[in-house]
C-alpha cells in the first residue's frame, strides 16, 4: 500500500495509532522486540465504539493493564532503553525522533535542556511501548506515505503530574508547532490528543486538509479508551494507492564543521562517501571560531548505513566528531536508468539517460548521464548540453514509438 490517511477528527493517542494500524493490516507479532525488553504483552481486541467495531491496544503486565506505570524516566535514559531494544535500524531512528520530539516540547514547556528533560506520564512503560510499538507498525505497514487531517485536541482540562492543565496540553501544542499537521477546532470537556499521540503522528505524518484520494485497500478504526456515547472515540486510518505520491525513505543526516579542509581532499570527498553508502553530500561555506573560514559538510545516509559513513568521514576528514540529526524520511522519486543511441553525423553513441516517475509512473524528469553526454560531446565535437539534449530527445522519441 502507498498511503496511510489518518482521520483527525476524533484526535489521536498512542494507543490509538496502535489499533488503526493493525486494523490496516500490520502484523501484531511485529511488537515482539518491546514485549521481550519490557516483560509487557499487547492485548489486542475487538470492541464496539458508537456501533463501529473498532480494534483496542492495551500494554499488559501479569494480566493486568498498565495506565501511567513504571518508572518516570530522563530523556537519556528512555534512548539508553530503545537502544537496547533489538530494533531495525529504521525502526530505531523513528523511535527516538519521536522521543526528540517530545522531549524538546517539555524541555520547552518546562524551561530546561533537552538532557535535563524527565518525562513524566510519557515516560512510563505503557507510553515507552505506545512510541516503539507504532515505529514498529509504521515499519512493518511499509507505506510510502503517511499524512493526517487536522487533529482535534478535545476541550476542558487534564490532570497531569505537575498539575491540571487547560486541553490542549502545552507539551501537545509545542509539538503541534513543530510539526506539519494542524489543530481543528473542537468541543467536548476531555483531552482528545495525547503529548504520546501527538508525538507519534509529528514524527511520522504529513498534514492534509483533507483525507487524500485514494483507491482504499483497507481501513482500520484504533480505539481510545473511553466510549463517550454517540461519537466513536477512535481514530481511523484508511490505506490505499493514491495517485502520483513520492516514495518515503528513512534516512538520518551526519554532519562535520571543518576547519582545515584542503580544496584536493574536499574535491574527492563526495565520491569516498558515495562508495561507504552515502545518499548525498553537501559542503557548505561556513564560519567557524575567531571568524575563520570553514566548510560545514552534510551526508544523507539509510539509518543502516550510518555507522559506516560516519567512520568514512572522520577518516577522510580528520575531524575529531560526528554529528548525528534524526531527519527522519525524506521523498523520492521512482528512479531508473535506460540507455538510448545517438546518432551523430553517421556514428552512434550510446548514452545513459536516468528516468524520474512518482508511484503510479508518470514522468518527472528523464536526464542523460553528464559522463556519457561528455563522451559524445568530445567525440563529436559538440557542447555537452547540446550531446545531452539529443539524447534525452531520442529517449522520448522510443517512449512515443
Amino acid at each position: 500500500m502507498a498511503t496511510i490517511a489518518f482521520d483527525g477528527r476524533a484526535g489521536a493517542a498512542g494507543d490509538m495509532v496502535l489499533g488503526a494500524l493493525l486494523g490496516v493490516g500490520a502484523d501484531r507479532d511485529a511488537l515482539g522486540p518491546v514485549e521481550e525488553v519490557l516483560d509487557v504483552d499487547y492485548c489486542v481486541e475487538s470492541v464496539d465504539r458508537a456501533g463501529v467495531a473498532t480494534t483496542r491496544v492495551t500494554v499488559r503486565r501479569d494480566g493486568r493493564v498498565l495506565e501511567d506505570a513504571g518508572p518516570r524516566r530522563s530523556y537519556a535514559e528512555v534512548v539508553a532503553l530503545v537502544e537496547s531494544m533489538d530494533l531495525p535500524a529504521g525502526v530505531s531512528a523513528d523511535a527516538l525522533a519521536a522521543f526528540e520530539r517530545l522531549g524538546e516540547a517539555e524541555a520547552t514547556v518546562h524551561g530546561t535542556d533537552l538532557d535535563e528533560t524527565h518525562f513524566h506520564e510519557v515516560g512510563a512503560d505503557d507510553a515507552v511501548a505506545d512510541v516503539v510499538g507504532a515505529a514498529l507498525l509504521f515499519d512493518d505497514v511499509g507505506a510510502d506515505r503517511v499524512v493526517t487531517t487536522p487533529l482535534a485536541p478535545g476541550g476542558g482540562a487534564v490532570e497531569t503530574s505537575h498539575g491540571v492543565y487547560p486541553v490542549p496540553a502545552p507539551a501537545v501544542v509545542e509539538l503541534a508547532a513543530g510539526a506539519d499537521w494542524t489543530l481543528r477546532a473542537s468541543e467536548g470537556s476531555r483531552e482528545l490528543l495525547t503529548p504520546t499521540g501527538a508525538a507519534v503522528l509529528a514524527h511520522h505524518a504529513t498534514g492534509v486538509d483533507a483525507l487524500p484520494g485514494l483507491r482504499v485497500e483497507a481501513q482500520g478504526w484504533g480505539a481510545g479508551a473511553a466510549s463517550p456515547g454517540d461519537r466513536p472515540n477512535a481514530l481511523r486510518a484508511v490505506a490505499g494507492a493514491s495517485g502520483g505520491s513520492l516514495r518515503r525513505e528513512s534516512i538520518t543526516v551526519l554532519e562535520t564543521n571543518l576547519d582545515d579542509a584542503t580544496p584536493e581532499m574536499l574535491g574527492s570527498l563526495h565520491g569516498r562517501l558515495r562508495e561507504a553508502g552515502a545518499r548525498d553530500v553537501s559542503v557548505l561555506p561556513a564560519t567557524m571560531k575567531k571568524s575563520r573560514p570553514g566548510h560545514l559538510v552534510k551526508v544523507v545516509v539509510r539509518p543502516d548505513d550510518a555507522d559506516r559513513v560516519a567512520r568514512a568521514l572522520a577518516a577522510e576528514t580528520g575531524t575529531l566528531g560526528v554529528r548525528e540529526h534524526g531527519a527522519g524520511h525524506r521523498w523520492v522519486a521512482e528512479r531508473r536508468v535506460e540507455t538510448v543511441e545517438v546518432d551523430v553525423d553517421g556514428e552512434t553513441f550510446e548514452v545513459a539517460v536516468k528516468v524520474a516517475t512518482d508511484t503510479d509512473g508518470r514522468l518527472l524528469d528523464a536526464s542523460a548521464e553528464h559522463e556519457d553526454a561528455l563522451t559524445v560531446a568530445r567525440a563529436a565535437e559538440l557542447p555537452v548540453r547540446e550531446a545531452a539534449r539529443r539524447a534525452e530527445a531520442a529517449w522520448r522519441d522510443d517512449r512515443t514509438r
